[in-house]
């Protein structure tokens, strides 16, 4: 919705898509939406809570109480030429920033003002992003600010913000100006508040120093009795303390009947009581200060649209009081490090410690996730089962894993993504640092509102998508493990060349087939030192082979004779690969172990495998599988980064006006005329080629004597344009008779007096890029060429915005058909920087404009001489409800995300 351009308007009515919970730099939530009339209370409140410091900073003077003349004037807005945006925590208003224009034109004054109570906690660069956003919507382009220049807080709030800012100093008092429209500098500065922000609020959830188990039970059927015990069985280092209005003990410890009854503050509420209580539990813990609630009820959005509402209504109560929540129908956290020793899941027993975070979407499988962790010798940092994930998300915790330092390796099973471009714009950024190895269940399925706008992408290209963020792709739990077993015990790969060491011609051959179809190269032939041969002569095979600078990575294939035991063999394995002191990753199959054996194992004081420790699988595929995905993240590491690119001759404001007035105001899809197309585009310098629509022989004769033969006459219906034998189209036509001829045979073929006369681009091949909507990734530009054969073999690639200009460049090069665009049997070869800058074009259109919910550029001719778009189709429609635009905000709950 975007607000009225100027004139008198409803102060009730503002744009709503300007509401937003966000994170503040303590971790800490509360709620942002514009002012209206009735919030002139809580003003007041909110300047009576004023230091008289606050005060003389904000009004320049004493100004001890608002004259009700200026109380409405705060509090009554138009909401275009003068915003202003409270920040409430619960019923009270903590923070107000406005901006008023100036004369009617580009430039507007802000200021902010923030309860004493609260200063410090990043409330005020909030506020100034959200009210950039609201500017730039309503035609702004400059703010400026009168600050006292004892004021340092607020003038850092605006020299910090990543904006250009100019300054003028005049009796004491700064004149600040800057440009709102966003930087590279200021997106920077935004996104790293971002991620401070939102892992501070992840380490609250998993650092508590009190712990209050609401609904725990003395009854061991019960849940709450099971979440107790396990808090209590992981000797937990803070406080912990039960709730339970029918007993005053439970497992021997004092209970409490209200967590409002708890004498000292409470950081955690683990909360194990039936749905239909959680609602008063909730106004509880609101009024206690509970920073985060951890929910393992169920009876939520899983069980239908009353349980959806019911949740939905929690989390936005929760949000707006400055809680985080986990859940409902979660199995809960934990967090192994030696200091904390928190198992607030229903999982028996807390993990071996480790240096694995454990993202799990499913609260059913998280169980059964543990105990799989342990028994292949996996220790954990961290684990987190979110249920419903109502709030908390994956995202969340990859941003707090980035910077954790107990975390070397990020696992996640995903059954959903709330917000897909942001989840691809993170993993990006954390597995340049730290392995992601992800499990997508339900990746056929496609949400409702996505259906219109969503094409079917082959595996090959998740996979390739997948790994453009960095995030190594399985299909399975087996999998997951297999390969973070690798990551979490073995150094990366330098390369793709793989030795071979075993006693079995047999099974060295099966993991080199392997090995091959994997996309490995092999170092040398497998080695097989023979059944007959000791341990002793096994560890010289084994050190040989890594001594060789040839080898990148080593499989040991093992099976055991009859007359020594394998774990003698496994033994002096582990011993020649410690004395080496080798940085190779190496992977075995001993004893049909699935995990870390005792005897291949490098122990931390504790017990717990470690690095060094050598993994081990029951079978040689499986060992070279895991090992070939490792490989190729490391491979993905050494490759260069890229650099996000906006390409030159941009008109971004001119678009997305453009955008706003074609967008229906319902909301719903539509296929824009060829005019609005070509206008468009043309604010992304994207021009097709020009052309005329002709609805009678004499014009199309008209047309094509403006645009200059030759020309091109093609029919309205697609469907005929289509069709193999290319009945809908005439090409290069040079004469007014031809025209004529063809005119005629177009109208017989389609019935439809209308075509197209377009000027004749340069010949060259027929390619086509497009955009459309992915569940997992959000936008995806595809690339590849046009035909019947390309799209029956799906030979076309993808890759998720934003993208850099090696993504640019790699997506051209990916089809198997591309070779045809760089001179395959000694043609000429196209112009691949003209498609290369098309594409970022493109990229940059959908990122700017999230309401371009599918766009179709077929035939683009790419020749020597450039790219030329033939034919192009765009459909805009509300944007989806969770793009990664914008200022920062917390995950919009809709019914769509559970």
């Amino acid at each position: 919705m975007s607000p009225a351009a100027g004139g008198k308007r409803d102060p009730y009515d503002y744009p709503r898509d300007w509401e937003a919970d966000v994170v503040l730099s303590d971790g800490g939530t509360v709620h942002l939406r514009p002012v209206v009339p009735s919030d002139a209370d809580g003003l007041v409140a909110l300047h009576g809570r004023l230091s008289d410091r606050t005060r003389y900073f904000r009004y320049f003077g004493a100004y001890p109480r608002i004259p009700p003349r200026d109380l409405e004037r705060f509090s009554t807005v138009d909401h275009h030429d003068r915003v202003a945006f409270v920040a409430l925590l619960g019923d009270d208003v903590v923070a107000v920033g406005r901006y008023e224009r100036l004369d009617q034109g580009p430039s507007a004054e802000v200021a902010f003002v923030v309860d004493d109570k609260h200063q410090g906690r990043g409330l005020g660069s909030i506020l100034l992003e959200h009210l950039a956003a609201a500017a730039s919507e309503c035609g702004l382009r400059r703010f400026v600010a009168e600050v006292l220049s004892e004021n340092a807080a607020m003038v850092r709030v605006f020299r910090d913000a990543g904006y250009q800012v100019s300054r003028a100093i005049e009796e004491g008092v700064l004149h600040l100006e800057f440009d709102i429209d966003p930087t590279e500098e200021s997106l920077a500065v935004a996104r790293s508040r971002e991620q401070a922000a939102e892992a501070r609020s992840v380490h609250n959830l998993l650092h508590p120093g009190t712990v209050a188990v609401i609904g725990a039970s003395a009854d061991p059927t019960k849940v709450g009795h099971v979440a107790f015990a396990n808090l209590l069985a992981a000797d937990f280092a803070g406080a912990v303390y039960p709730v339970n209005p029918e007993h005053r003990s439970v497992r021997g410890v004092r209970a409490y009947p209200s967590v409002l009854d708890i004498p000292d503050p409470v950081d955690l509420a683990l909360v194990a009581v039936p749905a239909e209580a959680v609602e008063a539990v909730l106004d509880a813990c609101l009024a206690k200060g509970v920073k985060t609630l951890v929910i393992v009820s169920g009876g939520f959005a899983e069980s239908g649209p009353l349980g959806l509402h019911a949740e939905l209504r929690l989390v936005g109560e929760a949000r707006a009081h400055g809680m985080r929540v986990v859940g409902p129908n979660a199995l809960g956290v934990l967090n192994t490090a030696k200091d904390v020793r928190l198992n607030a899941t229903l999982a028996p027993r807390l993990p071996k410690r480790g240096r694995t975070g454990f993202f799990c979407q499913s609260g059913a499988l998280g169980t059964a996730i543990l105990a799989d962790a342990g028994s292949r010798g996996l220790g954990l940092s961290t684990f987190v089962s979110a249920g419903n994930r109502a709030d908390v998300s994956g995202n969340d915790l990859l941003q707090y894993w980035e910077t954790d330092p107990d975390t070397d390796l990020v696992l996640l099973y995903l059954e959903s993504f709330g917000n897909p471009r942001k989840f691809a714009r993170l993993a990006r950024r954390l597995a340049r640092s730290k392995p992601i190895v992800a499990v997508k269940s339900g990746r056929h399925a496609v949400r409702p509102q996505l259906a219109a706008t969503s094409a079917e992408v082959d595996e090959a290209s998740v996979q390739a998508l997948f790994e453009q963020a960095g995030v190594v792709r399985v299909e399975s739990l087996a999998q997951l493990f297999d390969t973070a077993l690798v990551f979490a015990h073995q150094p990366l790969p330098a390369g793709p060349r793989i030795g071979i060491v075993g006693n079995s011609s047999a099974i060295g051959l099966l993991a080199a087939d392997t090995a091959r179809a994997e996309g490995l190269r092999l170092a040398f032939d497998p080695v097989d030192i023979g059944p007959q041969a000791g341990p002793d002569e096994f560890a010289t095979a084994v050190r040989e082979a890594l001594d060789s600078p040839d080898t990148d990575a080593l499989i040991a294939v093992f099976a055991p004779p009859v007359a020594i035991p394998g774990a003698a063999y496994a033994r002096a394995l582990r011993e020649a690969v410690s004395e080496m002191k080798q940085s190779k990753p190496i992977v075995s199959t001993f004893l049909a172990a699935e995990g870390v054996p005792h005897e291949l194992a490098v122990l931390s004081d504790d017990g717990v495998p470690t690095r060094g420790s050598i993994p081990s699988y029951s079978s040689p595929e499986r060992a070279v599988n895991a090992l070939a995905r490792v490989v190729r993240y490391a491979a993905w590491r050494q490759r260069p980064q890229g650099t996000l690119v906006r390409p030159s001759g941009l008109h971004v404001e001119q678009a997305q006006e453009i955008v706003r007035e074609l967008v229906p105001e319902d909301g719903s899809s539509t296929l824009l005329s060829d005019d609005d197309v070509v206008r468009l585009l043309s604010c992304y310098g994207v021009d097709v080629v020009p052309f005329r629509v002709a609805a009678s022989e004499s014009k199309a004769v008209a047309a094509a004597a403006e645009l200059g033969y030759p020309v091109t006459l093609k029919a309205v219906d697609e469907r005929l344009r289509g069709r193999p034998d290319f009945a809908g189209v005439r090409l290069d036509l040079v004469s007014e008779e031809s025209v004529r001829v063809a005119y005629r045979d177009l109208c017989a073929v389609s019935g439809d007096e209308d075509v197209y006369v377009q000027q004749m681009a340069p010949k060259g091949l027929s390619c086509a890029i497009g955009l459309q909507d992915d569940p997992s990734f959000g936008t995806l530009v595809s690339f590849g060429l046009s035909g019947l054969v390309s799209t029956l073999l799906g030979d076309r690639a993808y890759r998720a915005v934003p993208l850099t200009d090696v993504d640019a460049a790699t997506l051209i090069r990916e089809p198997r058909t591309s070779p045809l665009l760089t001179g395959y049997r000694g043609d000429e070869p196209a112009d691949l920087a003209a498609l290369q800058d098309m594409v970022l074009r493109v990229a940059a259109l959908a990122e700017d404009n999230p309401e371009v919910r599918s766009l179709t550029l077929d035939p683009i001719l790419a020749s020597p001489d450039g790219a030329f778009v033939a034919n192009a189709r765009l459909v805009v429609g509300a944007p989806p409800t969770r793009p990664d635009t914008g200022p920062r905000r917390l995950r919009h709950i809709t019914p769509v995300d559970s």
